[in-house]
């Protein structure tokens, strides 16, 4: 049965010239519905989420947080958050996950990604940590470094995709050899637990009928 929400994700997915591809041609079409068909389904995983409580104020309240989720098939997956997608990311990180080991993930009904730093400080803001653990669906897998500079190829994607608020596709890699690489945007609401807890909720299309949950968490322990 067609997933009314993906559906709607795909019919809002703007063009970005002849950079972009299809995601419905081409041999790319397969990753990129598997991708569409998984990404959207995050609930539930790991202790964060008792940690956070019940959000006390949201962040932003006329407009939404942009996030990307992107990756070369064979590489790893990384995760930029814009507060405006025409700008730089605010954060960017590239997440200890290929990308297949991502779409196992979110092959399950319920998965949540979340980040975790353990910091002796609490001067910074939560997102200008830079070490992170990183969990999804509870299971650990590793640590990640939040990047000071993008490098080539985020730099590439952000750009290609300035004129994009929310949809899914394949970008052609930098080189020939790189291959293709699968993205997913999407807008998200943003709160704050505390000021050690942040969390993005993916808002779904309005009028999409059993509406999916997309969450990323935030948390600085200490």
């Amino acid at each position: 049965m067609e997933n009314p929400t993906l559906i709607s994700l795909l019919q809002h997915t703007t063009r970005t010239g002849k950079r972009s591809k299809s995601s419905g041609s081409g041999s790319g079409s397969g990753g990129i519905f598997r991708m569409l068909k998984l990404l959207p389904m995050l609930t539930s995983g790991c202790k964060m989420v008792a940690l956070l409580g019940r959000p006390r104020r949201p962040l932003l309240t006329d407009h939404a947080t942009t996030g990307t989720l992107f990756g070369y098939r064979r590489g790893k997956v990384s995760l930029a958050i814009q507060e405006d997608p025409h700008r730089l990311p605010v954060f960017v990180i590239e997440l200890p996950m290929n990308s297949s080991a991502f779409q196992r993930e979110m092959a399950s009904d319920t998965v949540r990604l979340s980040l975790e730093s353990e910091t002796t400080s609490r001067k910074k803001k939560v997102l200008e940590e830079f070490v992170w653990a990183v969990y999804c669906n509870g299971r650990k897998y590793g640590y990640s470094i939040r990047r000071k500079e993008m490098t080539d190829d985020e730099v590439y994607v952000m750009q290609s995709l300035r004129g994009v608020s929310m949809g899914a596709g394949v970008l052609p890699g930098l080189s020939a050899m790189d291959g293709e690489l699968t993205y997913m945007r999407a807008r998200f609401g943003r709160v704050a637990g505390s000021k050690d807890s942040e969390a993005f909720h993916m808002i779904n299309l309005e009028g999409a009928e059993n509406g999916q949950e997309l969450s990323i968490f935030f948390l600085r322990l200490h």
